[in-house]
């Protein structure tokens, strides 16, 4: 089931499959067969052209970009739009016939892009590309049955919006354990509160990454805070802690540069790191290092600054993350998706 360059090379027994605007039921033979009916750019040429390369989504429409039975792999998705509605289109991925989505994030953090602007992001199982190419590489097994959904919680229309879900039909192992992702914002973070990037997980699996978008709103160096990850009944402390933020993105004293690496990464995407009101990007992805739990998981994440007489400061910045794992089904339910005012950058 597992592809990279080591067995690429290899027979397997799997079908390749492809959903877009141009066949949007990915059916064998079917894609590039829309009419353009005498109108838009390629009205002179007919089908088998250009025709319908993207969907526009209505205020409040919901789109069903998958809805397909298994077993089978997603290997790939691609999206483009527009960076006004990053925090606006939600993603709600659900998997062999569950109610409750087992992904449901805004699309723009979810794939590395927040604060409503286009990042290029060299990740590899997450690569963002000029101008505003956004692909995951997760890949995805399901046995019975996957659908993804995309909904417009705007009040304005959104046109062009362009995708690609590229999957395999083949056999699932019996230990493959199906992805998740989830977001979470503290706008501001409670006075001395940590943020909850991830809580309540039951079952068994393996988190595999943290995005996390952070603006500061105090002067100064804002990532003292530490890393915690509660595994399999810790509660008061934790199995593991980080020993700063810029240490678990894998920067050192206070970054200074922005970087994007396979596995890491920061970005100052308005203003400056320790000016009040900047706003930055950070993300690891726990490929070669996965964290593993065999019944329980919580992550959290504290936002400490400086104080005078060398005193840490508990900061109450704006801070949103998304969590990546992999685990059994069913999940625990998510808290409830916060609302369009409440994920709003203003």
């Amino acid at each position: 089931m597992n592809i990279d360059l080591s067995n690429i090379f290899l027979k397997r027994d799997a079908e390749s499959r492809s959903l877009s605007a141009e066949n949007p039921a990915g059916d064998k033979g079917r894609g590039a067969m829309a009419d353009p009916k005498g109108e838009g750019p390629a009205r002179d040429l007919g089908r088998g052209w250009k025709v319908r390369p993207c969907i526009d989504l209505d205020a409040g429409e919901t789109a069903i970009l998958m809805d397909h039975d298994g077993p089978g792999v997603i290997r790939h998705m691609w999206f483009t739009f527009s960076q006004e509605f990053y925090r606006d289109v939600i993603v709600r991925i659900y998997w062999d016939g569950q109610s409750r989505p087992s992904v449901e994030a805004p699309l723009g953090d979810f794939l590395c892009c927040s604060w409503n602007r286009r990042q290029n992001v060299l990740g590899l199982p997450i690569n963002v590309n000029p101008s505003g190419g956004m692909n995951i590489y997760f890949p995805m097994p399901f046995r019975k049955h996957a659908r993804i959904t995309i909904e417009n919680d705007s009040p304005n229309p959104l046109a062009h919006f362009f995708y690609t879900v590229n999957y395999t039909l083949e056999d699932v192992r019996d230990d493959a354990l199906y992805f998740h992702g989830c977001w979470r914002r503290s706008n501001p973070l409670e006075h001395l509160k940590e943020h909850v990037i991830l809580d309540d997980v039951r079952g068994q699996g393996q988190y595999v990454g943290t995005f996390m978008a952070w603006q500061q709103n105090d002067a100064g160096w804002w990532g003292e805070g530490e890393i915690k990850m509660y595994i399999d009944g810790d509660r008061q402390f934790p199995t593991i802690c980080g020993t700063g933020t810029e240490d678990y993105f894998g920067g050192a004293w206070g970054f200074g540069d922005d970087f994007t690496a396979p596995y890491l990464g920061f970005r100052q995407v308005v203003g400056k790191s320790q000016e009040v009101g900047a706003r930055m990007t950070l993300y690891r992805f726990h490929v070669q290092d996965p964290v593993f739990f065999r019944e329980d998981l919580k992550v959290t994440m504290q936002a400490l600054g400086w104080r005078a007489g060398r005193r840490f400061l508990p900061l109450r910045d704006d801070i949103a993350s998304v969590a990546y794992w992999y685990q059994t089904l069913p999940h625990a339910p998510f808290p409830p998706l916060a609302g369009r005012d409440e994920r709003e950058i203003v």
